[in-house]
């Protein structure tokens, strides 16, 4: 669909809000806000992910049509229960509202129910789904979106930065009744709202058992005293990070550390050859490094579980069966995510048709499939959707059913 002709959106139309770093500003904007008390309530969050260890929000935006926008520092104070009940029972409209519901949470912050515009953009299969792209494509307005990776720990914040964390809540209560329209149009508001309902239920997955696991290039580890180098000198730079609150690979980078792992059996000059030359203090790494290195045999990590199902790159070679069965149901779902044009990680995510297709060589009846898929964890809309392609990626080949 071709939205109107594009302007830029440059500045906020009441200009541009100051920085509440106090309670009563706050407390003025919640009772304008409870003026309309069922008005949807935009929101928006900034993080500093690639700056801070902390994934916390450093700046909290609101806006309503009867109180404004409201730029939050929450970092300058503890924000008052009245904030919370200001927003309770509202429709929260958040763009990749699970990008944002962590660090909102741990201020206290949780929608009873929201809107999500990136996801309805995906619903919708709109050939962009940043803000930016669907801003322009919904209201033919041009957003831009320069500092979205910026520090925003820093303080103060820079007025153009302020400029566009404004902008970034100024018309998301718009683009979503253009886009809840769309939705209605295209009989996919159902759809929307079961999706919306299960990002409004989010909780935190738990933390990993494992989680220098998650280290950047680690397969290229082969020898366990290499894993117990790179395993020690990721505890090492956790701690360090912690403590000066900085994004991990601003201590030291992935890729540097398992180089310098792989190298660590080697000893200290092969070690240290791997490593950053502008890296200081290089002794404190290979005092982690030869920590792990000397573990005795049974404390050295083993190669990782392959966890459950076994990763799917793993089934051709290893499962075959499995593949044969998972390559016609993967290309009936792909074909069916392009007749209702809706992306096919949208439709049904992949990990969970892989675990279907991994626990069940014979499928039932399309009631069954749908009921197992749903007890897997997919919406009902989706099960409904993707029952059928599944039965028809698995009927046998030559089968004129």
């Amino acid at each position: 669909m071709t939205g109107p002709a594009s302007r830029p959106l440059s500045a906020p139309r009441d200009g541009v809000p100051p920085v509440i770093d106090r309670i009563q500003p706050l407390l003025a904007w919640c009772e304008a806000a409870r003026s309309v008390p069922d008005e949807p309530v935009a929101v928006d969050a900034e993080r500093a992910s690639s700056y801070r260890y902390s994934q916390r929000a450093y700046l909290v935006q609101l806006r309503t049509e009867a109180a404004g926008t409201a730029l939050i520092d929450p970092l300058a104070f503890t924000l008052p229960a009245a904030l919370e009940r200001t927003l309770e029972g509202r429709e929260w409209v958040l763009h990749a509202a699970s990008q944002d519901l962590p660090c909102l949470a741990e201020l206290g912050l949780r929608p009873a129910r929201l809107f999500d515009t990136e996801l309805a953009a995906r619903l919708l299969d709109l050939p962009g789904v940043g803000l930016g792209a669907v801003v322009e494509d919904t209201l033919g307005l041009q957003l831009a979106k320069e500092h979205s990776a910026a520090d925003w720990s820093r303080r103060p914040l820079p007025e153009s930065w302020l400029v566009y964390a404004a902008l970034d809540v100024e018309v998301l209560v718009e683009v979503r009744d253009v886009l809840a329209q769309r939705l209605e149009d295209a009989g996919k508001a159902e759809w929307a709202r079961q999706e919306f309902e299960h990002l409004a239920a989010w909780e935190p997955a738990p933390a990993p058992a494992e989680p220098w696991r998650s280290l950047k290039c680690l397969g290229t580890l082969r020898a366990p005293r290499q894993l117990a180098a790179a395993r020690a000198m990721w505890e090492r730079r956790d701690a360090l990070a912690r403590d000066q609150d900085l994004s991990p690979h601003r201590v030291l980078r992935d890729r540097d550390l398992v180089a310098a792992a792989q190298r660590a059996p080697q000893g200290r000059a092969a070690f240290d050859a791997a490593l950053p030359k502008a890296l200081r203090e290089k002794n404190q790494w290979w005092q982690a490094a030869r920590s792990g290195v000397e573990l005795p045999p049974s404390h050295l990590p083993g190669r990782p579980d392959p966890g459950y199902p076994p990763p799917h790159k793993l089934w051709a070679r290893k499962h075959p069966e499995v593949w044969q069965r998972y390559t016609p149901i993967r290309e009936a779902v792909v074909q069916r995510s392009e007749q209702l044009q809706v992306p096919t990680e949208n439709l049904i995510s992949p990990g969970l048709l892989r675990r279907w297709v991994w626990e069940h060589e014979h499928p039932g009846s399309a009631d069954e499939v749908r009921g197992q898929l749903i007890d897997l964890g997919a919406r009902p809309w989706q099960a409904q959707q993707v029952a059928p392609a599944i039965l028809e990626g698995a009927q046998p080949v030559g089968d004129a059913r």
